[in-house]
């Protein structure tokens, strides 16, 4: 059975997502609802829920947001990676507050959209340092440029458990013509993080993508990490611009069948329960 560690909800009626109207495929709701039905039916049993970028002003009420609808009776919900904004002065005061909610995993931030400069300064870093000791991880949402950083970040902190999403964003058409692959394996060498096996289909072409296409790439990603520090996630609904959950379900059970029980169970469950409890 699967846990599923990067679900995105968007409900415009609750929250307000800025960046939604640069993507016409996503500026819509995704909601639990529709989320759970089909999650169900692929063998995912519990699932946390990824920040969505809301307006920052938003951040703590996406939380309570998402924390409500895990108090409905049978719901997959059992926890968030909440967002956060590490470059900012408040960041100390923000992080007492969400320790005391057990509900709240992690953070991320998403990296990729702010100044390199930014995502790589004193503050950041010092604030990342506050979360050291406290359970709780920050998921590393990079484009594969700024792998280097993650990995001067990762080793700026080393008692935090930093998670790789998306396997590092490799670009899927570009083989191994990319500094990708030297890059993962390099992180891959900082045992404080984890890679998410997640939603890679949403980034190649979504008409001609198979397993095939996609197997080097998770190869890559397992072999540096190893079967003990790899996650998978959905990535849904960004899933659905390459063809949608089952599909992407049905990709990761072809391309590890010649793995282990255990190791198939590690990737799938074992491995997220441990490190999220």
């Amino acid at each position: 059975m699967i846990v599923d560690t990067h679900l995105h909800l968007i409900d415009r009626s609750a929250l307000t997502y800025p960046w939604l109207s640069s993507v016409p495929a996503l500026d819509r709701d995704f909601l639990y609802d529709d989320y759970a039905r089909e999650a169900k039916r692929a063998g995912i049993v519990s699932a946390l829920h990824m920040e969505v970028d809301v307006d920052p002003a938003e951040i703590e009420a996406e939380t309570a947001h998402v924390e409500q609808l895990s108090s409905q009776p049978g719901s997959l919900l059992k926890g968030a990676i909440a967002s956060c904004r590490p470059e900012e002065p408040g960041f100390s005061a923000y992080l007492e507050r969400q320790k005391a909610n057990p509900f709240i995993k992690g953070f991320r931030r998403v990296l990729h959209v702010v100044p390199q400069e930014i995502s790589s300064s004193p503050l950041l870093r010092e604030n990342l340092k506050l979360m050291q000791g406290s359970g709780l991880t920050f998921d590393l949402i990079v484009q594969q440029r700024d792998l280097p950083n993650a990995i001067a970040l990762a080793d700026s902190t080393p008692d935090l458990q930093f998670i790789l999403n998306h396997c590092g964003s490799p670009d899927l058409k570009a083989g191994k013509d990319q500094p990708w692959w030297s890059h993962v394996a390099e992180l891959a060498k900082r045992p404080n993080v984890i890679a998410k096996v997640s939603g890679i289909i949403a980034y190649t072409d979504p008409d001609h993508w198979t397993v095939e296409s996609l197997r080097p790439y998770v190869e890559h990603i397992i072999a540096s990490f190893g079967w003990d520090r790899v996650v998978w996630g959905s990535d849904w609904p960004v899933c659905n611009l390459g063809g949608g959950l089952s599909a992407w379900v049905a990709a990761t059970h072809a391309l590890i069948a010649g793995a282990s029980r255990h190791e198939r169970d590690s990737l799938f469950s074992g491995n997220a329960r441990r490190i999220w409890k």
